[in-house]
């Protein structure tokens, strides 16, 4: 495990919330984050606790968050610093350690009556602060593939994950065998 679990889900939730905006791989030109009902079967498969308003405010909430995050996840060191701190200072978070639904201690840094798209924000800038803390930012990756700009976190041992997790790297594989048989043909 290369960060605290929390950290690890933090960071791969917040790349899912940047997945969702339109345009951002191939074949994702639409909007994933369409409705209410959308946002909650993210919320669900990203198992975020507290509470709720479903409505048409906290979506474009968690929409606007997502360019934020994007900007974040490519920013140079202190331009990422001032991000997370500005992330943290809005919330006003206060770091708490808690345990909750089957997970042992982990840090939440807001209420759970806080506004999902601040909950959001800050899970995203506290995993920020811990990938910047200990130096690998480098883990903190756009996805290789020519036509494609989704963000990914590299959890792997060896720092080897090139590709998000939408196919690109079954593509480009596909298109280099494809141009090499061409080539020998």
């Amino acid at each position: 495990m290369v960060f605290a679990h929390d950290t690890e889900v933090s960071l791969a939730t917040a790349a899912a919330l940047v997945g969702t905006a339109p345009g951002t791989a191939p074949g994702r030109r639409e909007e994933r984050l369409p409705d209410a009902a959308a946002l909650d079967a993210f919320v669900d498969e990203w198992d975020y606790t507290g509470s709720r308003t479903h409505d048409e405010a906290e979506l474009d909430a968690v929409r606007a968050l997502r360019p934020e995050l994007r900007r974040l996840w490519t920013a140079e060191e202190d331009e990422q610093v001032a991000g997370v701190n500005a992330l943290l200072g809005r919330a006003r978070a206060l770091p708490q350690l808690v345990r909750h639904d089957g997970w042992d201690w982990h840090l939440h840094a807001t209420t759970p009556q806080a506004p999902l798209a601040e909950r959001m924000a800050v899970e995203a800038a506290m995993a920020l602060v811990d990938v910047l803390r200990v130096g690998e930012r480098s883990r903190l990756r756009t996805c290789a593939a020519d036509d494609c700009d989704a963000v990914l976190v590299d959890l792997s041992r060896n720092r080897s994950k090139r590709f998000c997790d939408g196919g690109c790297g079954a593509r480009v594989a596909a298109a280099a065998y494809r141009a090499r048989a061409a080539s020998r043909a």
